[in-house]
C-alpha cells in the first residue's frame, strides 16, 4: 500500500484506498480557482451549453490578478462583468482588484490552501501550492467541466524525487536552482522523463527553506511541463496535514543535488528551459527590470532586492518595476520601509497581482528592448513587443543588474 505524497492526495480526493501511476481518477476538489482572464469566456461557454448555475459554487474562487490596472474601457467592462458572473453563479470567494492579489500566492497566505488539499485551477502556475504540500491540477480550458460537474478525469502521474543537500552559495537563489534544473531535465542531460511527472523535493536543505524559496522552485519548474511540484510539510492547519511519501513508495527516478554547487543562472529569451550560467551573458545592456509575478512576489523576494538597492540608484537608462504579490505583501513593504528604498532607487511600485508578467500590463517593453526579470516565463511578446528580449533571473540578479544597467553577476 506504499504511495508517494501525490498518490496519497489523489487517492483521498478520489475516495480510493490506493492509486498508482497511470490510473484514471475523478478527484473531488476542496477548492476551484479561476483568474480574471478566463471568467467571461467560461461564463459564455457554459451559458451556450445551457448552464445557468455551476456545481458547488461554495468551493469556487474567482480572483483578479491579471488586469488589476483598469487602464482601458475594455478592462473596466471586464471587471464589471466578473462581479456580475460571481453574483449570478453564487461564487463564495470573489476578489476584485485591490482585495487580494495573486491567485497563486494569496490562497496560501490566508490559509485557503492547506497541506494535503486537492484543488483544480485554470492556470498552470497553480503548482505554487505544492510549496505547502497541496496538490493543484491545472485544468486549463477544461475548468468549465469542473464548474459544470464538480470534477474532471485526471491521470495519476509518476513521481521523481529530488533530494537537496547543502546550502546556497553567495549570490545564488532558489530560482537559480529552478532555472538550472529546468535546463537539465531533458533526455540529453539528466536522462529523466519529466513530462507530466510530479517532482517531489526532499532532504535536509528542504527543511531549511522558507515558503518563498519553496514557491520559487515550484513556480520555475512548472514551465517545462511537469504535472506538479510538491514539498513535504509537517504543518497541521485546520485539520489538514500533508501526505508524506512512504519510505518504500515507488519513485520513477531519484537524484541528489548539492545546492551549494548551483551558480547564478540567467534564462535566455524564448523559453524558461534555456538557462545558462550568468557568465555567458554578463555585460549585456538592459532597458527594463522587473521583480514580482507568482514565483517572486513574496516579501522575502523584495527584502533581498531592497538590501541590494538600499542607498543606490538604478541606472539612468533603466526603468524598473516592483510588483508585490498580494495586498498584505504591499503593506509589509510599506510598513518596513522597503517601498521607500525602491522609490529612492528610482523603481516604480505597481498594485499587487501578476504585474508585467501578464502581457506587460503597467510597464511593457518597446521593440528591440532588453529586459531582465523574475517573470514566470519569457516567450516572445510576454511583456510587450514580440521582438523585445526577455531574460529571466533571480531577484538578486535583477536588482544588481538594474543598478549596473547591464546583466551583472551578483557575486561581483
Amino acid at each position: 500500500m506504499a504511495m508517494t505524497s501525490a498518490e496519497k492526495i489523489l487517492a483521498r480526493a478520489s475516495g480510493k484506498d490506493k492509486v498508482s501511476p497511470g490510473d484514471i481518477v475523478q478527484p473531488n476538489p476542496e477548492l476551484v480557482i479561476m483568474h480574471d482572464g478566463y471568467v467571461n469566456m467560461a461564463y459564455e461557454q457554459l451559458s451556450q451549453l445551457g448552464y445557468r448555475r455551476i456545481t458547488a459554487p461554495e468551493k469556487v474562487m474567482i480572483i483578479t490578478d491579471h488586469k488589476v490596472l483598469h487602464l482601458t474601457s475594455e478592462a473596466i467592462l471586464d471587471a464589471k462583468n466578473h462581479r456580475h458572473v460571481a453574483e449570478k453563479w453564487g461564487v463564495r470567494y470573489f476578489f476584485g482588484a485591490g482585495q487580494a492579489g495573486h491567485g497563486h500566492i494569496y490562497p496560501m497566505e490566508v490559509g485557503l490552501v492547506k497541506p494535503g488539499m486537492f484543488l483544480f485551477s485554470y492556470d498552470m502556475h497553480c503548482t505554487n501550492f505544492g510549496a505547502v504540500g497541496a496538490y493543484a491540477h491545472r485544468a486549463g480550458p477544461d475548468i468549465i467541466t469542473v464548474l459544470a460537474t464538480g470534477s474532471l478525469w485526471v491521470t495519476v502521474p509518476a513521481t521523481i524525487r529530488i533530494e537537496l543537500t547543502g546550502q546556497f552559495a553567495f549570490g545564488a537563489h532558489p530560482r537559480d536552482l529552478g532555472f538550472w534544473l529546468s535546463s537539465q531535465l531533458s533526455p540529453e542531460r539528466l536522462d529523466i522523463d519529466f513530462d507530466y511527472r510530479v517532482v517531489e523535493f526532499s532532504g535536509h536543505a528542504v527543511d531549511e527553506m522558507p515558503l518563498s524559496s519553496r514557491v520559487a522552485l515550484c513556480n520555475t519548474l512548472t514551465e517545462i511541463g511537469v504535472a506538479n511540484v510538491l514539498f513535504p510539510s509537517q504543518q497541521l492547519t485546520g485539520g489538514w496535514q500533508t501526505q508524506i511519501s512512504d519510505e518504500d513508495a515507488h519513485f520513477e527516478n531519484k537524484i541528489t543535488l548539492d545546492i551549494g554547487e548551483v551558480s547564478p543562472q540567467v534564462v535566455l529569451p524564448g523559453a524558461p528551459d534555456q538557462g545558462v550560467s550568468i557568465d555567458e551573458v554578463v555585460g549585456l545592456k538592459i532597458d527594463h527590470a522587473f521583480i514580482g509575478a507568482c514565483g517572486s512576489g513574496m516579501y522575502d523576494d523584495f527584502r533581498i532586492a531592497a538590501d541590494i538597492l538600499k542607498n543606490k540608484k538604478i541606472a539612468p537608462h533603466v526603468r524598473m518595476f516592483v510588483v508585490p504579490g498580494t495586498v498584505a505583501v504591499a503593506k509589509q513593504l510599506s510598513d518596513s520601509g522597503l517601498s521607500n528604498i525602491f522609490a529612492d532607487a528610482g523603481a516604480i511600485q505597481l498594485p499587487p497581482g501578476c504585474g508585467l508578467c501578464a502581457g506587460g500590463l503597467g510597464g511593457p517593453l518597446a521593440p528591440n528592448e532588453v529586459s531582465i526579470s523574475t517573470a514566470a516565463t519569457n516567450g516572445a511578446g510576454r511583456m510587450g513587443a514580440k521582438d523585445a528580449k526577455c531574460y529571466l533571473g533571480s531577484p538578486i540578479t535583477v536588482a544588481r543588474s538594474a543598478i549596473e544597467g547591464c546583466i551583472t553577476d551578483p557575486r561581483t
